[in-house]
This record gives structure tokens, sequence and C-alpha cells, in this order.
């Protein structure tokens, strides 16, 4: 019984900072070990979560409002989509250093951060199609996407849905490159329940982060803080509903199997030490045979391993994901 409770806790540490994982991977903070975070002033509600950019919002004619943040300038537009469990701050080190010479818009997608949350299907066509409606609202004909993790799913989908929109995506350990069989997709949705992502602990919290990185920078605790802090937020249910459905929407719809679809410049990266693809229970192997089965399929695409970073590399080795990032756009 304790196996397959561990097993399911490393699987559903995918969810990126959200589930219980297994003791044997031994998680840290910044500081090194695990602590209650006792001192945390809980929020009320999501809205408190404290943003490096002055936020926007965005009412779509769906009825959905997205939270942004919009800086820089330059003649090329990305905008940043997060992963699953996240939140637009997950791209701060990338957007300080780009906006120099880009508009950046990193967004909270639909039952996230500071955006609305109504119930939704969690379905990467539905993100794709919420980008796509934000991308009219702010008068954007051509952009870039930068989707990591689940975002980089949900780029893939906006890429084939809207080529007249999307002109090059970028793929930070993208989700979408590992094929699932049927009844792994069923297992992933048996167990991703609302009563698993409510009632994570702090020190599960704690060692969920741990998990993403390589070697977990200081900086990045922030992370941990705000992830414990909203357990008493009024509508962190409906984040934990969001999340249920965007589990659900990346196995429902894969694109593995249309990857040749995507006829636009892609640049992809990859940490070759990432603890999340594949699942090391499921799918055990190398990151860099994941990521090399997605450069493949994707005609012309680019493909950046970086070294000693984990899932979230362009956190982790920001300089790196930021250079590879120019020299992608020139």
């Amino acid at each position: 019984m304790s196996v397959m409770k561990n097993i399911k806790s490393l699987i559903l540490s995918a969810a990126v900072i959200l589930i219980s994982v297994p003791v044997l991977l031994m998680g840290q903070t910044s500081k090194g070990c695990l602590r209650p975070y006792t001192e945390i002033e809980p929020m009320k509600s999501l809205e408190e979560l404290v943003y490096a950019y002055p936020v926007k919002k965005a009412a779509l004619p769906s009825g959905i409002e997205i939270a942004y943040v919009d800086v820089g300038r330059g003649d090329k537009t990305i905008i940043f989509i997060h992963g699953l469990g996240s939140y637009l701050p997950a791209w701060n080190k990338n957007i300080e250093k780009l906006k120099s010479d880009y508009r950046c818009i990193a967004i909270d997608l639909p039952g996230y951060g500071k955006s609305s949350k109504q119930p939704h299907s969690g379905k990467m066509s539905f993100y794709a199609s919420v980008i796509r409606e934000l991308a009219k609202e702010l008068q954007l004909t051509k952009v870039t996407l930068a989707g990591h993790s689940m975002g980089g799913q949900i780029s893939m989908v906006a890429a084939m849905n809207y080529p007249d929109l999307v002109e090059g995506i970028i793929l930070v350990a993208p989700a979408g490159f590992e094929r699932f069989t049927e009844g792994q997709k069923q297992w992933f949705r048996n167990v991703m329940t609302l009563e698993g992502v409510k009632n994570t602990s702090a020190e599960d919290i704690q060692t969920n982060l741990a998990v993403n990185f390589y070697n977990m920078p200081a900086d990045a605790e922030f992370m941990i803080t705000d992830r414990i802090a909203m357990r008493s937020a009024s509508d962190f249910d409906h984040y934990c509903y969001a999340v249920v459905q965007s589990v659900n929407g990346m196995v429902d719809e894969p694109v593995i199997d249309a990857l040749d679809k995507i006829n636009i410049p892609t640049l992809i990266i990859f940490g070759e030490n990432d603890n999340l693809i594949p699942n090391r229970f499921l799918n055990p192997g190398r990151t860099r045979k994941i990521a090399e089965i997605g450069h493949r399929g994707i005609k012309g695409s680019s493909l950046l391993m970086v070294k000693k970073a984990g899932h979230f590399v362009q956190y982790e080795k920001y300089r790196e994901v930021n250079q590879a990032i120019r020299d992608f756009l020139k």
C-alpha cells in the first residue's frame, strides 16, 4: 500500500507545485530543510498575490476576465503562458531581461492567479481560444507564444488552431511529447481529485517545489509561501477545480500525433535533469529522449538541452534560456 501511495504521489507532482510526493525524493526548500512556515499570513483572496509588475485585467467576450502584465516594447510580442498549478510570476526572470527589446505579456490562465474563476473544461483548445481572444482584445495580429509545461501544450494547440495569429512558439519543458496509453490517461483522471489538491500540506508543498528544480534557487521561495498562503483564500476551491480540469484537458487532447501540423519556427528547451518529464513511473527514461521526440516531430525546430537544470529551467537557468529566446527571435 505504501509503495502505491508513493507512486501515486510522484505522478501527481507533475501538477508542478501541488500534490504530495514520496519521501524518497527528500524534498528541500531554498534553506535546505522542510519547515512549517507558520508565520505566513493567510490570504483572503488570490487577488492578494503580489506580482512584480502592475496587473491589468481584460474582459473577454466569452465572459472570462484575464489578469496579465504587459511590459516592454519592441517589434515582436511574446505571450508567456504558465504551467499546471502555476501562475504568471513563473516568468519573472525572463520578462525582466527580455522587456528591453520585446513586448512581454504574461497571463494567468482562467482559474489561476488573479484571473476569473468560472468553471470551465480545462481543455487545451479552450485555453488556446482564450489566448486568441486576449490577442484580439489587445489588437495583436502576430504573437510568439512562450509556454512552460502545460503552457507548452497550450502553445502547440494554439499554433495549430490559429496559424494566422501565432508566428512562433517557444516550448519550455513542454507537456505533450510524452505518449500515454488509454489506461494511463484514465489513471491520471482517477487520481487527480479536488480533495487531493486542496489538502496538500505545507511540507508536501515544499517538497513538490524542490522536485521541479535541479537546485532550487533561494529567490524561488515565493512559490512556496504563495502556495501555502492561498489555501485559506475564498477562491482557492475554484483554483483547485481549474487544476483538476487542466489535468483532464491535457490527457483528453494529446498533441503527440499532430506535431507535424506545426509549421512555424519552434524553439524547444528542456533541463537535462527534469524530474517530471518523462513521468518516472509510467514512462521511465531520460528527458533527452522525450525532447528529441518533439524535436523530430516538429519540422525545422531547434532544441536546447540545459545542463544542471530541472523542470523550471526558465527560472533556474534564466540566462541561458533568455539568450536562446533572443537568438530564436532574431
